[in-house]
């Protein structure tokens, strides 16, 4: 298993080989590229000029780091079909990148809209069709996560879409501070875990508060804390401990089921992410921690 770093709360803050040094400083081998506004910029093509492409490399030749995945945001459910096509195109791109990166796996999300669900899923169906072809000829395995605000939030409905498809090439992301939308506000954990079985090849770790319990967050005017009938979703990504995520069965579960041992057909060894956001200060304590935690509850991870 990889043990990586997402370095979304980084990025904003400095600058490329300076965030490469920091990931090296605090013990991690490998980085989760999350989207970057010279890189891999949100719903936009794909950037990464020559200049920005020596930078990364030099950055990570100093310091032994890899990358371990990329992660991208783009509106392949739409919901209109110039957003699907746009989308399908950025899409190629980013898999021509990794290749030349070497990075075999991509990280992403449905990304539809949840009040036109229906065409949404029909456009991600679509476009998993036209795309899976050059994920499989390329050898890249994408990995697909549902997300709080997206066309589907459930863990089990994405991952009986994901394992539709029958292939090597397409797996499923458990993120955990988005665990409380993916079965409405239980947080069973153990099962989410279970239900994805083998597909099951990335772990997001960071910690929130269930939305759905009461106060948990407050929203003004009050009529938005209406769990799920209102047009606003709200998570956050905190350091484990600090949230209402049951980490103890996540971990239990991922050792039941042998997740740090895992490799898979494409793409190589499962991956364990640090996913935590919004609070850089913190982060020269929190993210050795975490990884030292996540050493520590899945030893057979240690690498």
């Amino acid at each position: 298993m990889k043990i990586a770093f997402d370095v979304d709360v980084l990025a904003k803050q400095m600058s490329i080989r300076d965030y490469v040094h920091k990931v090296a400083d605090w013990g991690y081998k490998y980085i989760e590229q999350s989207p970057h506004p010279r890189i891999n910029p949100f719903y936009k093509h794909p950037l990464f000029s020559g200049e920005c492409e020596q930078e990364y490399r030099s950055a990570l030749k100093e310091t032994g780091v890899e990358i371990s995945s990329l992660i991208v945001v783009y509106r392949w459910s739409g919901p209109t079909e110039q957003q699907r096509q746009l989308a399908v195109a950025n899409w190629k791109k980013i898999v021509e990148m990794a290749v030349n990166l070497g990075v075999q796996v991509i990280n992403t999300e449905l990304s539809g809209d949840p009040n036109q669900a229906e065409i949404c899923n029909g456009m991600w169906f679509r476009s998993m069709d036209e795309l899976l072809p050059l994920f499989e000829k390329e050898g890249v395995r994408v990995e697909i996560q549902s997300h709080p605000y997206d066309f589907c939030e459930l863990n089990d409905e994405t991952v009986d879409m994901v394992k539709s498809y029958r292939s090597d090439n397409l797996t499923y992301v458990y993120s955990s501070p988005h665990g409380f939308f993916y079965d409405k506000g239980k947080g069973d954990v153990r099962h989410m875990l279970e239900y994805a079985g083998d597909c099951l090849s990335h772990v997001l770790f960071a910690d929130t508060f269930n939305q759905q319990k009461d106060c948990r967050y407050i929203l003004n005017p009050p009529w938005l804390n209406a769990c799920g009938k209102s047009d606003v979703a709200a998570h956050q990504h905190l350091a484990m401990g600090e949230g209402d995520v049951d980490f103890d069965g996540i971990f239990e579960t991922l050792r039941r089921i042998g997740f740090a041992d895992r490799t898979f057909k494409v793409g190589g060894e499962s991956i364990a992410c640090v996913s935590y956001f919004g609070f850089p200060e913190k982060m020269d304590k929190q993210a050795p921690a975490a990884r030292e935690r996540i050493e520590k509850e899945l030893s057979s991870a240690q690498r």
